[in-house]
């Protein structure tokens, strides 16, 4: 999954006396690619971005497995995730879908309408 517009982002808001905040789609794919992250059984994102490789090559790939979708301030998200062997999968899932949206929406003000959760593979730990 890739971010439907490279270049786009949403205007937060204009202030005519100071200037304007804009943030671009790709930080928040970022942001929710991260929350996602923070859930035990998420193991990483497509394209072999695992918490390890994230701490080694930086957060520029982690938005790849994430699509956002603006409309005025409403956003719908899908997230393409790794799950770890032996998490459940529908709750770990739903833990993803509240965290990233709680997430998104207090750090952008914007207006969270879906998260959708795509399980792209399964990881095995290694011993």
């Amino acid at each position: 999954m890739e971010n439907t517009a490279d270049n786009s982002s949403f205007n937060l808001r204009e202030n005519s006396d100071i200037g304007s905040v804009k943030i671009a789609n790709d930080v928040i794919g970022m942001i929710a690619a991260l929350a996602a992250m923070e859930i035990d059984g998420v193991s990483g994102m497509p394209g072999n971005i695992t918490s390890d490789a994230l701490q080694k090559s930086g957060y520029r790939k982690l938005s790849k497995g994430v699509r956002v979708q603006l409309s005025g301030k409403n956003v719908a998200l899908d997230l393409a995730l790794l799950m770890g062997y032996g998490f459940n999968i529908p709750a770990t899932s739903q833990k993803v879908q509240t965290r990233v949206k709680s997430t998104v929406e207090n750090m952008t003000g914007l207006n969270v309408t879906d998260v959708n959760v795509h399980i792209s593979g399964i990881t095995v730990a290694e011993s």
